[in-house]
């Protein structure tokens, strides 16, 4: 069962690799801890044996033996192990009491300690496309034997009849719960491939893109993700150049998964419309008013045009797609933007008077965390790179003298704008009921690193 488990987190991870896009690195602890679960809340050894003493269809009565029940089943040991190249081989080790009508006469009692051992071999269901296990060479093997038989009692020939009734009775009795369980551990796959909102703007779906590789410490998944807008086509990947992989660093057998700059880079790209603003407000922060007395202190031509103060409308459009850049210990958004600053009119419906437009490069700086299984960023103005005058209805001025004046601008009146458009999050990968609020998330070279810990 425990490989079964395994086996179905592997396959559920099958699909077409592409780089960029995301990597999962599913180690023994979340192995052992799943295929414990499922066992636990399946209940299926038990089930096994309350069916061990139903007649079933087909089957054939055991010669020397009535009344078959099964009862006192132990809490079972798993032992699990990754496979190379298979998958994973799994050992359950258990007991039990059988009781009947024995062909002595009388009440047999049979107290059984066994192990069940099997290989679970990957593969892919052809209609879903998601990964689905099955068990391969389950064996029962009699770990002791006990009966409340006298020993002196005809010694060979109840050897041999307790041999050959077990033989019988415990495989088709206990190789059963391995597919039972690997069916329980499937179902905790079935919304992997489902695709998941980002906010109203699109949704992203995390495509298995090929066969799972087992290793001795780990099971490796690659996955091409689909980031796909909500009324358009598919946002492209950019090519990350170097392929993916794991820095070196964590435990021996750890869980991990990465996250790729190009993908965080396509699934904030659905997010660029959120980013335009019209601010209107007089007063932001610690700023001074936003009127065109203000702006006049840095434009004087602005004084001329407006010798009345006016209030300052706003309006910030970010016309490239952002893009994000991950270095060990930093994180980057970069945005495009044209920003209009424009003075207000006193008649309602009037449309504010273009004073001014520029282009505007600036970087912010991103802080991940969790939060509800989703993955949250809060920026802060790292720099404003360069700003640039596309257009002035108030004549030509030094846009350079604009430098603190906008930087300012941007640190109170605009981050707020982006953060709380990011509050939306981005989806990660639904797999086994996973609790990503426990992950410690480092920054490496092109990709986040979410380390995924149980508690």
């Amino acid at each position: 069962m425990l490989r079964i488990l395994c086996l179905a987190l592997c396959s559920l991870l099958i699909g077409t690799r592409a780089d960029p896009g995301a990597l999962l690195r599913l180690g023994m602890d979340i192995m052992n801890r799943e295929v414990q679960s499922a066992m636990d809340e399946s209940h299926i050894l038990e089930k096994m044996a309350a069916e061990a003493g139903k007649k079933q269809p087909g089957m054939k009565p055991i010669k020397g033996i009535t009344n078959l029940k099964v009862k006192d089943v132990q809490l079972p040991v798993i032992t699990l192990n990754f496979v190379p190249g298979v998958g994973i081989f799994q050992c359950v080790a258990t007991g039990m009491t059988i009781t009947g009508k024995s062909f002595m006469g009388g009440n047999m009692e049979i107290i059984v300690v066994l192990n069940i051992t099997a290989t679970n071999r990957l593969l892919q269901d052809e209609e879903t496309g998601l990964p689905m296990f099955k068990s391969e060479g389950c064996e029962v093997i009699l770990v002791n034997v006990k009966t409340n038989l006298p020993s002196n009692m005809l010694p060979k020939v109840v050897n041999k009849f307790l041999d050959s009734t077990l033989h019988k009775v415990l495989p088709g009795l206990m190789c059963p719960a391995i597919d039972a369980v690997l069916v329980y551990v499937n179902k905790k796959w079935a919304n992997l491939n489902d695709p998941m909102p980002v906010g109203q703007r699109g949704t992203v779906k995390y495509v298995l893109t090929s066969t799972p590789v087992t290793t001795a410490s780990y099971i490796q998944v690659d996955f091409s993700p689909v980031v796909q807008q909500q009324k358009g086509k598919a946002i492209k990947l950019a090519d990350a150049g170097d392929a993916l992989q794991f820095p070196e660093g964590y435990a021996e057998g750890s869980s991990r998964l990465l996250l790729s700059a190009a993908l965080l880079t396509a699934e904030l790209a659905l997010l660029q419309k959120s980013f335009d603003v019209d601010i209107r407000d007089t007063m932001i922060g610690e700023l001074p008013p936003q009127t065109t007395v203000t702006l006049a202190g840095f434009i004087p031509a602005v004084a001329e045009a407006y010798p009345r103060s006016k209030p300052l409308v706003t309006k910030i459009r970010i016309n490239k797609p952002p893009k994000l850049t991950v270095n060990p210990g930093k994180s980057l958004l970069h945005l495009h933007s044209t920003l209009e600053m424009a003075a207000a009119r006193r008649q309602r419906g009037k449309a504010p008077v273009s004073l001014f437009v520029l282009e505007a490069h600036f970087n912010l700086k991103v802080q991940y965390s969790v939060r509800e299984n989703r993955l949250q960023m809060a920026t802060s103005l790292d720099r404003l790179l360069s700003l640039a005058r596309k257009s002035s209805s108030i004549g030509p001025f030094n846009e350079k003298e604009l430098n603190g004046f906008i930087t300012d601008y941007l640190q109170e009146a605009y981050i707020p704008v982006v953060n709380d458009a990011l509050q939306v999050g981005l989806p990660l990968p639904d797999f086994l009921a996973m609790n990503y609020n426990l992950a410690q998330l480092d920054i490496v070279e092109n990709a986040l690193v979410l380390d995924l810990r149980l508690d």
